[in-house]
């Protein structure tokens, strides 16, 4: 579990302010600055949306209710950089290079995201909220959605699309623990959550109506959520409706890693080239 510092009763300020969130255009100055100061915390990696703790999701409201607040308050502005022009209420995160962030031309990064040092982006996108872990890869036109939060060593291959979840507040946004692996042009949305060490093959979609199999004992061992240390791929399982036989999208779990094992991805490539699947 990250530990995180909360400024003061920031938080309390916060659900008064949410509570009073449809009179949002009439807030006071000060009343703004302690929305803008709550963003300034995730943005800095002081907070962050939600983390793993005891193997549970826990999320801190107030951040999103913050977050929503901030699109409230704030106006749309021009910003310019280089030949590129934008007219948001969210600016560009800044300063990489102070903190050991390595960004590669036409990656986004929204401010109010958290990158953390040794981190990779290639071209790219990273929304308000999003954190990510030390030594992680954001391949070519990833999309980090806001509040996704993907740990450390990860690697999201190319294409690949993790959903945001900004409403409703309490609701868990996509985790992606440590030393996970998303194949390219994955899919997961809707807070579905990928375990520590856990690989999916190219084209997994995952979310909470995704069952996940075991492909060992035929068995579902959750909706969305994929165990720790495993390999898993997409794949169908048959549903008879009126009209017929159709195959439905399922995660299947086809290989289980000891704890902690490290992913020789040469190895892994000839045992899915043996199945017919790519990762």
């Amino acid at each position: 579990m990250y530990n995180f510092v909360v400024h003061d009763d920031l938080p309390q300020k916060i659900v008064n302010l949410w509570d009073r969130r449809k009179e949002a255009a009439s807030f006071s100055s000060d009343e703004q600055r302690e929305v803008t100061a709550a963003i300034e915390l995730l943005d800095s990696g002081e907070a962050r949306v939600a983390e793993v703790a005891n193997d549970d999701i826990v999320v801190h409201e107030w951040l999103k209710q913050a977050i929503l607040l901030y699109f409230s308050v704030s106006s749309n502005t021009h910003q310019e950089v280089g030949p590129l022009q934008s007219y948001d209420k969210v600016p560009l995160k800044s300063g990489f290079e102070t903190a050991g962030v390595r960004v590669v031309p036409g990656a986004i990064v929204r401010w109010g995201s958290f990158i953390e040092a040794g981190a990779i982006l290639m071209p790219s996108f990273v929304n308000i909220g999003a954190r990510i872990g030390s030594g992680t890869m954001i391949d070519t036109w990833a999309t980090v959605g806001s509040c996704a939060q993907v740990g450390r060593n990860v690697h999201i291959s190319g294409g690949v699309g993790l959903g945001g979840v900004l409403e409703p507040p309490q609701a868990a946004p996509v985790i992606i623990e440590d030393d996970a692996f998303i194949g390219s042009r994955c899919m997961v949305t809707e807070g579905a959550r990928v375990g520590q060490g856990a690989m999916l093959g190219a084209g997994v979609i995952l979310n909470p109506s995704i069952p996940v199999i075991d492909a060992d004992s035929g068995e579902e061992v959750s909706r969305g959520i994929v165990p720790p240390w495993c390999l898993v791929i997409n794949a169908t399982r048959p549903k008879i409706y009126a009209g017929g036989t159709f195959g439905l999208a399922c995660a299947l779990i086809i290989k289980r890693f000891a704890e902690g094992e490290r992913h020789d991805k040469a190895a892994l490539n000839a045992f899915l080239r043996e199945e017919g699947i790519a990762l």
